[in-house]
């Protein structure tokens, strides 16, 4: 087989580049650590010989899957420290839909209540979901990525599998359904009405904030009651809220002096916010497109 032209192979990369994206934003919850996973598998690409590759596509996702794997267990390794866990980064849009491009990276549907489920997987539990489950690709093509066997790689993804069905990971109701609990629990915050807030929580809710390092770690609050006085807590912040699509379902993204303070995705069920996901670490924030609010 005749050697590519340098010309024929970026073409053909371009053209592999959303699904490359799209693989490793599902396994790092990061997109910027995402697009430096592909540009690191474009650099690899053009220093291989690919005459013998009949599928590119499947020769670059094994590529952009170790990479990935590597990343996550040098994450877990650093991670042996008191904050707990770590949010993904969220993908944000106006509240008037999506761009082709985020539509495109979010195909499969993965909200930001998945990807926090997908936090909590070993690294190689995750590879074996993602891969498997979201992306159709065999467990024998899985198996020598993680150094296992077909077998063993099954029941990695059978372990994911049962911990992502074990939770609420999508709102019940349409965006439109969505969007009408979030703006009502964002009334009920600025008017500092603590029983129509407990109306709009579930009993059950769970808020979880990242804050980073620097505003002090992580933390997870359980029950609407408790849900509800942090609300009201934090009522200084609501006149800078505004409403946005983030990964896909309503949310918000909250603004002070000008410069976003958190992204904040919301899992709805049953006309009640079930989970709430904050992230406001000042470090991945600086990471995030929220110009798309700007208008």
């Amino acid at each position: 087989m005749t050697k590519p032209q340098p010309e024929q192979l970026a073409q053909r990369f371009e053209t592999e580049r959303a699904h490359l994206r799209a693989v490793a934003y599902r396994m790092l919850g990061s997109l910027s650590e995402a697009d430096d996973v592909v540009q690191d598998a474009w650099l690899r690409l053009s220093r291989s010989d690919t005459s013998e590759v009949e599928n590119l596509r499947g020769w670059l996702t094994t590529v952009v899957a170790r990479l990935c794997l590597d990343a996550l267990r040098a994450r877990k390794a650093r991670r042996e420290d008191p904050m707990g866990f770590q949010l993904p980064e969220p993908i944000v849009s106006s509240a008037d839909g999506m761009n082709p491009e985020q539509e495109a990276l979010l195909a499969e549907s993965i909200g930001l209540a998945m990807l926090v489920v997908l936090e909590m997987l070993t690294p190689a539990e995750r590879l074996a979901f993602v891969l498997h489950d979201v992306f159709g690709v065999p467990f024998d093509e899985i198996a020598p990525i993680l150094d296992r066997t077909p077998i063993a790689t099954r029941q990695l993804a059978s372990r994911a599998r049962r911990r992502v069905q074990g939770s609420a990971v999508e709102s019940d109701v349409d965006l439109s359904g969505q969007r009408k609990v979030v703006d009502a629990f964002i009334a009920a915050s600025r008017a500092g009405d603590f029983d129509a807030l407990l109306q709009i929580l579930d009993p059950d809710v769970v808020v979880r904030a990242d804050f980073g390092r620097l505003r002090g770690g992580a933390s997870e609050v359980h029950g609407r009651t408790a849900v509800a006085q942090n609300a009201l807590m934090f009522r200084r912040l609501a006149p800078g809220v505004r409403p946005a699509i983030v990964n896909g379902g309503a949310g918000a993204v909250v603004f002070a002096g000008g410069r976003p303070y958190a992204v904040i995705g919301v899992t709805v069920r049953q006309g009640r916010i079930l989970e709430m996901d904050i992230l406001a670490d000042p470090e991945r924030l600086s990471r995030i497109d929220t110009t798309v609010l700007d208008a």
